[in-house]
């Protein structure tokens, strides 16, 4: 129903692109990303969860206060947005999509949580 809204406003295009941009990632892909060097970690969630434990490297831009011009260089890397369990890292990847970013956005499925169970290692 969206979709048909936004297309009767002549809207879609973008609706369309950024789906196409924003991919969700598991968490062994990610494990695989940050062993070979290949990964930028963004973190959304509120420092003291960040504090609480986090994955290595990642940089903390919480959603409460998200700017787009505060995530790290992604060029020739894949960028992952994460959470604690996958939700809010779809706002942030929005926004970012939205601030003009070219690349790829990948969402951590299942955020830390997922990450965790998976045994990735966590910073602390």
């Amino acid at each position: 129903m969206l979709k048909t809204l936004l297309s009767r406003l002549g809207l879609n295009r973008n609706v369309n692109a950024m789906s196409d941009q924003i991919k969700t990632v598991d968490a062994a892909t990610v494990m695989g990303w940050l062993k070979d060097g290949s990964a930028v970690i963004v973190d959304v969630r509120e420092p003291q969860e960040h504090r609480a434990g986090h994955i290595p490297g990642a940089t903390l831009v919480p959603l409460s206060q998200f700017d787009p011009a505060r995530v790290p260089d992604a060029t020739g890397k894949h960028l992952v947005f994460h959470c604690q369990s996958g939700r809010r890292c779809g706002p942030a990847s929005a926004r970012m999509a939205e601030s003009g970013y070219t690349g790829d956005i990948h969402r951590l499925s299942g955020g830390m949580a997922a990450w965790m169970a998976a045994s990735g290692p966590v910073e602390r």
